[in-house]
Order: structure tokens, then sequence, then C-alpha cells
């Protein structure tokens, strides 16, 4: 799989994850748990929920010299 996430979106996801995680620690509800699901994302650049739905908010760099 390649990755799909830019920069920002891997930002957002460690920020919320963190927030999440966080909140769960405190005793918060059991799905706040899905902050481990964001900080993997986040961590490997690859969101398979996006790759099911075809949705890539990386942009494919341009090689100089390539059409």
């Amino acid at each position: 799989m390649r990755c799909n996430l830019a920069w920002w979106d891997r930002l957002l996801r460690f920020v919320t994850g963190v927030l999440l995680i966080t909140y769960a620690l405190a005793g918060g509800p059991f799905w706040a748990w899905g902050g481990l699901y964001l900080l993997a994302t986040s961590a490997w650049g690859i969101c398979a929920v996006y790759g099911m739905l075809k949705i890539q908010t990386l942009r494919e760099r341009r090689r100089p010299g390539v059409p």
C-alpha cells in the first residue's frame, strides 16, 4: 500500500489521537480508544478507510523531466 495521507492530515490525526487516548485514560467512554487507530495511521501515513474509499490527501509529486 502506498502512503495516502498528507502532512497536515497526519498532524491532525496525531493531535486528535493523543487527545482521545488521554480522554480514555481519564475514564472516558470506550470509543475514545479509537485514538489508537488515529495514532497508527498518522505514524504510517496509510489509512485503510481512505484506501477503500479511494480518497487521497497526499498529492503526487511530479519528477522534473517526466511528462
